[in-house]
């Protein structure tokens, strides 16, 4: 086996959640007076609560952003309550990984109450050592941090750790933490040039990345 424990990402990489997030805002913002801004809603892959809100004042001024979030969550949390679904591959590859023994962790921008939240709807929860959260960490994605702590968590050295994304932020956060990245875009073409394998899905780059 070439690497002593896999990371991943949660939104967008193991779970079909980035695009029913983004639909929603695209939704809540024009209810609220806002035309459609798929562009915008891309620029918020991968990065954290705090960052989206700064982005979006920013491109949208006079936008009531506690109103709009509070609207978002109600509407996602109930969406997200009937089902998450799973991105392609994650139930064959996480059961393969499980079955190796392979230490397995999460390193997500989501705070630690919705990681969980979403880890337990989706039946997942059982496969991970720990789950880092945005909680966790001082800085955000694209820094490293929250993959150098889910790697020393793990008791891993992080070069011996294989990453997988599907946001620029994601990757870059990866590459900086000295893994082996894997990208698997969702939303958003792969734009950083940074991730060792470019996949289609999780299980053709856990094949190009020798794990499976």
């Amino acid at each position: 086996m070439p690497f002593d424990a896999v990371i991943f990402d949660l939104d967008g990489t193991l779970l079909d959640t980035e695009a029913m997030w983004g639909a929603g805002l695209e939704r809540v913002l024009v209810r609220m007076g806002h035309p459609p801004a798929p562009g915008l809603i891309h620029s918020l892959v991968g990065i954290d609560h705090e960052q989206s809100r700064q982005r979006l004042a920013a491109a949208l001024p006079g936008l009531d952003v506690p109103a709009m979030e509070a609207t978002l969550f109600a509407e996602m949390s109930a969406e997200e309550a009937r089902g998450i679904a799973l991105k392609a591959g994650v139930a064959e590859l996480l059961a393969q990984l499980w079955g190796r023994k392979l230490p397995l962790a999460i390193a997500t921008s989501s705070v630690r109450f919705r990681a969980h939240a979403k880890l337990e709807r989706s039946g997942l929860s059982s496969y991970f050592a720990t789950v880092v959260t945005r909680d966790c960490v001082t800085r955000a994605k694209p820094a490293p941090d929250a993959f150098l702590l889910a790697a020393r968590r793990l008791g891993v050295d992080p070069a011996r750790c294989l990453a997988f994304e599907d946001s620029d932020a994601g990757t870059r956060a990866a590459h900086d933490a000295g893994m082996y990245v894997v990208q698997v875009p969702d939303l958003v073409p792969p734009g950083t040039g940074l991730a060792n394998v470019v996949a289609a899905d999780l299980l053709a780059g856990a094949r190009s990345a020798g794990i499976v």
